[in-house]
């Protein structure tokens, strides 16, 4: 029978010796036992499926209420939208193709409750595995759906709270000042979002001290992942277009996805590392 790795004495020694490598062995190790891999891929998948509708919805929206007001379009496409490869490029170049039409709303909020729930019932389950709840103590379907709203209305608010941010922003004169307020404002806002998503979209119910580590790695990462794997990503896709067309715009997203899904489930296993960690040390001195 073939030792875990976790288990070899230069392994065991080093925990012994180091929290941090400690909580870092827990967290790797967590990421294979709850397959927090294959759980990412999923996400990334049912993530691609919900990003069409919520971007047509929102599309819509700034249409309706923005309508001939290109400027404050333009505005809210380089603060929301920007950070989505290959879409938020594509709007970029001509802010005038936001349209506003009350079908394509219904129609994109229909589908857009559908994958988005779905998207985010795959968010719960993952948190579940590993927060190792057990599958009959797991909350049930109707309560999942329940969750996953309030995911969506949590990432929507979060959107909505960047925009009037971006908004402020560019409407002062100091551009160095502001942009490093949009910097730290959206940092903050991605930390209190994901930290929000841990503690309430699992059937554990962590308490906000046990979420806080991770959401602020989270955050952190977020913020990185949206400078460069955005440009990473729009790169490997404009140099693939020529040849694959419309399946490169497939490729970049599903591959952004997949960074964001990484980052957020090795975040969660920080959380559950951490207080692991807790939970043995306080049975030790008992």
């Amino acid at each position: 029978m073939t030792m875990p790795w976790t288990e070899s004495p230069k392994v065991v020694t080093l925990r012994e010796r180091s929290s941090v490598a400690d909580v870092v062995v827990g967290m790797l190790d967590g990421w294979r036992l709850h397959q927090s891999g294959r759980n990412a891929s999923l996400l990334s998948f049912w993530g691609f499926l919900s990003i069409f509708p919520l971007m047509m919805v929102a599309t819509t929206i700034v249409g309706l209420v923005l309508q001939g007001n290109e400027q404050l379009q333009q505005d809210i496409i380089d603060s929301a939208l920007a950070d989505i490869p290959v879409l938020g490029a594509e709007l970029a170049d001509d802010p005038t193709s936001i349209e506003g039409s009350w079908t394509v709303l219904v129609i994109g909020i229909a589908t857009a409750l559908w994958s988005g729930t779905k998207a985010f019932v795959g968010v719960q389950l993952a948190y579940d595995d590993i927060w190792e709840v057990p599958i009959d103590r797991r909350d049930p379907m109707p309560k999942q759906r329940g969750r996953a709203l309030i995911g969506l209305a949590l990432i929507g608010a979060s959107h909505v709270v960047s925009i009037g941010l971006s908004g402020f922003v560019h409407g002062t004169e100091f551009h160095l000042v502001g942009d490093l307020l949009l910097v730290a404002g959206g940092t903050a806002i991605h930390i209190v979002v994901i930290a929000a998503m841990y503690r309430y979209l699992t059937s554990a119910s962590p308490s906000w001290a046990a979420v806080w580590p991770g959401a602020i790695a989270a955050g952190i990462i977020y913020g990185i992942l949206q400078h460069y794997a955005t440009a990473l990503v729009t790169r490997i896709t404009n140099n693939a277009s020529d040849t694959y067309g419309q399946f490169a715009i497939v490729l970049g997203l599903v591959t952004w996805l997949g960074f964001l899904s990484i980052a957020t489930l090795m975040s969660a296993e920080l959380n559950f590392s951490i207080l692991r960690r807790r939970e043995r040390l306080a049975a030790a001195t008992a």
